[in-house]
């Protein structure tokens, strides 16, 4: 039984991209040429729009009163979206949901759909942090991972959305095909020099079901990209942004309060093609998915007035991995009493999974805090699965 209701958010999926990455395993789906306007196959904005919004009010029930904290358009390419339609979202949204007047705001970027005059009005219509997918400064490594943009056009977007919204997060990639140490260094110092408020590193892996998993290409070994990883760490902490998660780097002040709240087992509500949710009620948590076609999902919407294709109740037995897949990504971690504030159970029901996670050097032995040693936040996947019933 919850005493209290966790932070509750809103995450919005825009499934369609102009082109397919290689290395993405993410439900996107490239427009197909001729049909950008029209389905199936390609994006008509406005059926996409009015099923967001009957998917929305198809929630509302079950969050009556609540207030968001934080909205997050991905995707996909969610700055695919027109002006007006983006706008219409973002009014959707207030119109149904009681949104924190200062509410993060966060939308996903291609550098490749940039428009200045597109992008300033996404900022006047409410998105206060935007997220550039930047991978790689290099030419060659964008081409490499299949990119629409190139460097030049990555560093005026990030010239533009600088100036036009409060805060700015990048995204790059390191152990890319062929990319050598002093390579992942100057696209992290050509990053640092533009200061942005946050930046997301991530490993380049090869998921299943994507081009590279078919068709892998030549990657640094396991030794290189950890060495790789240390350099960039270590340069980005000495230019301010400290690491509060295992991909995650913000100037003081700049965290990423959507996704802390994932990380902390806060509530969101999921919207789109393939969107997934997490809704906490005082006697039981849920998880929903949505049908993951955008064709099929809004065939389903206006058909049957929503769109889920499962919903879950976890039991007690989910819980602690649920949890903690979550909580121990933090490089800090959380209090030890939010393990009961946020699942209902009482942390003896872990006490042995503790045990073994401290006894193997994965888990702080501090009693006030969940807390992975440097060790396990190497080695976190291992140290989850402790958790795993």
């Amino acid at each position: 039984m919850l005493q209290s209701l966790p932070p509750l958010s809103l995450y919005v999926h825009i499934p369609w991209c102009i082109k397919k990455c290689p290395y993405c395993d993410f439900n996107s789906h490239q427009i197909k040429e001729g049909k950008e306007n029209n389905s199936p196959s390609g994006f008509d904005e406005n059926r996409y729009l009015e099923a967001l919004r009957l998917d929305l009010q198809s929630v509302l029930p079950k969050v009556w009163g609540r207030k968001v904290q934080t909205v997050f358009i991905g995707g996909g390419t969610p700055s695919l979206l027109s002006q007006a339609g983006l706008d219409q979202l973002l009014s959707d949204i207030r119109a149904l949901l009681p949104l924190n007047a200062d509410a993060e705001i966060t939308m996903e970027a291609n550098p490749g759909t940039f428009e200045k005059d597109k992008f300033e009005s996404f900022a006047k219509s409410g998105v206060n942090r935007i997220s550039l997918g930047i991978q790689s400064f290099d030419d060659a490594k964008l081409k490499a991972l299949g990119r629409i943009h190139n460097s030049e056009q990555a560093k005026d977007a990030i010239r533009a959305a600088l100036e036009l919204f409060e805060q700015v997060n990048l995204d790059l990639m390191y152990a890319l095909p062929g990319q050598s140490l002093e390579e992942a260094l100057l696209d992290i110092q050509q990053a640092i020099a533009f200061n942005p408020h946050h930046i997301s590193l991530y490993h380049l892996t090869l998921e299943p079901n994507t081009l590279f998993a078919k068709y892998p290409p030549a990657l640094p070994d396991d030794d290189s990209a950890f060495d790789m990883l240390d350099h960039l760490m270590t340069a980005l902490q000495k230019n301010g942004y400290g690491r509060y998660e295992v991909s995650a780097y913000a100037k003081k002040g700049h965290a990423c309060q959507h996704n802390l709240n994932y990380w902390q087992f806060g509530d969101y509500i999921g919207i789109g093609a393939g969107a997934h949710g997490k809704i906490s009620e005082h006697n039981r948590i849920s998880r929903q998915m949505n049908e993951r076609h955008p064709d099929s999902y809004m065939e389903k919407i206006f058909r049957d007035g929503h769109a889920l294709i499962d919903e879950r109740i976890l039991d007690k037995d989910d819980l602690p991995f649920e949890y903690m897949l979550n909580a121990l990504r933090l490089i800090d971690g959380v209090p030890t009493h939010a393990f009961h504030e946020k699942t209902g159970l009482q942390l003896a029901h872990i006490n042995p999974m503790l045990e073994a996670a401290v006894k193997k050097g994965l888990l702080d032995t501090d009693p006030r805090t969940l807390k992975a040693t440097p060790l396990g936040m190497q080695y976190l996947n291992d140290l989850q699965m402790l958790f795993l019933k």
